[in-house]
């Protein structure tokens, strides 16, 4: 089993030093509830890709003092995978939200579509895209990822737009579409956009607005998926296409 990931704040992991104290939250829940001892590995990340494989030398009440054994960085890949999750009932977006981070995307955009039954409004948006930030870091800390994605702030149309024509590739699923997403030509480098709608799927008129901005509408395959599922099987399919980093 792998050493289990616990993340510090940006620029507090070690540079050179051999000893590190890990307190906090995370130092309570690695000696508190992990129960980690003295030998046992564990990984340290600030959330960049720099990340710190060490060794437990000492265990504390709330805390760990740890010996550094290695220090790395991941490099960032070419292509940047970008989930545009539509809002949806039932905690759904959460659940992509949460396989996405699991599948390495890079960039969460909440998405207030049409068909979206949940709405974001005043102090509701603020503690919801909370929410979905707390998801995000769960799924990076199980899926012991060095990288923490993007969840950028609730996107209408107008913003969606605005992505779809800065993207180097923006693909849109929509079940009626005519081209499968492996018959997409890929880029070697740059953003690509993934679109997804929510229980009612993408509107007539938002697929018109986004295929005019310049998005491809593509399908999975011959069935329909749930919007929880939807944008992480078509992650899956374009790391597949694209080599697994």
């Amino acid at each position: 089993m792998t050493a289990p990931l616990f993340l510090v704040a940006a620029g507090s992991l070690p540079d050179g030093t051999t000893e590190v104290h890990l307190d906090g939250p995370e130092g309570r829940h690695a000696a508190d509830v992990q129960r980690l001892g003295p030998g046992e590995q564990v990984l340290l990340s600030d959330g960049t890709g720099r990340y710190a494989v060490c060794s437990v030398s000492l265990s504390h009440r709330g805390a760990l003092d740890l010996r550094v054994e290695e220090l790395g960085e991941q490099p960032t890949a070419p292509l940047r995978l970008v989930l545009v999750q539509a809002l949806a009932k039932g905690d759904r977006d959460l659940l992509a939200v949460e396989t996405a981070t699991e599948l390495d995307v890079d960039e969460i955009v909440p998405w207030q579509a049409d068909r979206s039954i949940v709405r974001w409004r005043a102090e509701r948006a603020e503690k919801a895209h909370r929410k979905w930030e707390q998801t995000v870091v769960a799924a990076v800390k199980q899926s012991r990822r060095v990288r923490v994605p993007d969840v950028a702030p609730l996107a209408h149309r107008a913003e969606l737009l605005g992505r779809v024509t800065s993207a180097d590739l923006a693909l849109v699923l929509h079940e009626s579409a005519s081209r499968a997403l492996t018959d997409v030509t890929l880029p070697k480098a740059g953003e690509v956009l993934l679109v997804v709608g929510p229980e009612g799927g993408v509107s007539d008129d938002e697929l018109t607005a986004l295929t005019g901005a310049g998005a491809v509408a593509v399908r999975l395959g011959s069935t329909v998926l749930r919007t929880s599922t939807a944008g992480p099987a078509a992650l899956a399919a374009l790391h597949t296409r694209a080599g697994w980093r």
